[in-house]
């Protein structure tokens, strides 16, 4: 069967009459005063939708599978501010798991995660220069269990990242920053540091499932990412006789330490430099990202988001710088605009320092 879909969840407005293909992610009962229903949310790549398969309808249904593609008929409407599906009609397709593609049904990074698992390789090929740590990271990203895993471990169940491929983009994006802010500081151990942003969130591809559910595992549940990190890099360290027992208690302090303070989970506070670092890049890419997410999907004519609890704040889209004008950029003079260079080329960098601490 060739799976393929004409709208996204999205595109759909209400009034629109609805002939399509869904994953089934929720199907519960209910009881009306008409009678039983069914409460289902509906799935495609880039959203979700409610339902309701109302009485009679919803008796000719003995249960409702999670996880099938499902093709759907019915009318859109309102209710309470949000768009819901009347169904008329849910036929479940029965197709096979590995006949679905699955990137029409869940979401995911909009980079295909093996170029960000190959990009994550060369750039600690390219930046470690201690060859015990260059060769620690590629015998762990080679390793065909964690390669698996990486593949499809979203970044988070719901808060930021949280989609195929989420957990390389945000790995990714904390190992720029790590290494933006070791040019910065001179005195930083920029190797350590960029080892434990690479492996800082690696328990995730344990912690949660990365299929249709992508909810917390049992071990997840009872252990945490950062307990799950440690014990699967535990056996590619006790091999690594190069690295000396100093730098792999540095590089899993980075790692117990990397959520900052005991209320967010850490086992540790950051007690290093690199610790410090790490932590906050960290946090940075995992507010950007959600709050980023947040105002990417406000309607056009609406310019706060709703609430948000886990930061007890809304945000607001301001007005955006307009960008540059190409056609008076291509007429520009090298003297009035000259040509973009790197700024870390700029500096003038003094041999690294003990950095002066302040006493208090």
């Amino acid at each position: 069967m060739v799976v393929q879909k004409k709208i996204f969840i999205p595109d759909i407005q209400p009034g629109t009459r609805v002939n399509e293909l869904f994953l089934l992610v929720e199907g519960r009962q209910g009881q009306a005063r008409n009678g039983p229903y069914w409460q289902v949310r509906l799935q495609d790549a880039r959203g979700t939708l409610e339902g309701k398969i109302w009485s009679p309808i919803s008796q000719a249904y003995l249960e409702l599978p999670v996880g099938e593609v499902v093709r759907v008929q019915g009318n859109t409407d309102l209710f309470r501010d949000q768009l819901q599906l009347r169904i008329e009609q849910l036929e479940i397709l029965g197709i096979a798991k590995d006949e679905v593609d699955w990137a029409l049904f869940l979401p995911r990074s909009a980079r295909k995660p093996e170029d960000m698992l190959l990009e994550l390789e060369e750039l600690c090929a390219r930046e470690l220069q201690h060859a015990p740590w260059r060769k620690f990271c590629r015998k762990v990203l080679r390793d065909p269990d964690i390669r698996t895993r990486l593949l499809m471990a979203p970044g988070a169940k719901s808060m930021h990242h949280a989609y195929i491929g989420g957990l390389l983009e945000h790995t990714l994006a904390v190992c720029r920053l790590t290494l933006a802010i070791s040019a910065q500081y001179l005195e930083v151990d920029r190797e350590v540091l960029l080892v434990g942003a690479v492996f800082h969130d690696l328990g995730k591809a344990w912690e949660l499932s990365a299929g249709v559910q992508r909810d917390y595992t049992d071990p997840g549940r009872l252990l945490g990412h950062i307990l799950q990190g440690l014990a699967v890099l535990e056996p590619f360290l006790a091999k690594s006789n190069e690295l000396t027992p100093g730098l792999q208690l540095h590089f899993k302090h980075l790692l117990v330490s990397h959520h900052g303070e005991y209320e967010y989970g850490s086992p540790r506070r950051p007690k290093t430099t690199e610790a410090l670092i790490l932590h906050y890049a960290d946090n940075l890419d995992a507010k950007v990202n959600m709050t980023s997410q947040l105002v990417e999907d406000l309607p056009e004519e609406t310019s706060w988001t709703s609430y948000q609890r886990s930061m007890e704040r809304q945000f607001f889209r301001p007005e955006r710088t307009p960008k540059a004008d190409s056609r008076r950029s291509a007429t520009t003079t090298r003297a009035e605009h000259p040509a973009k260079r790197n700024f870390l080329n700029d500096l003038h960098l003094p041999e690294a320092q003990p950095s002066t601490k302040n006493n208090e």
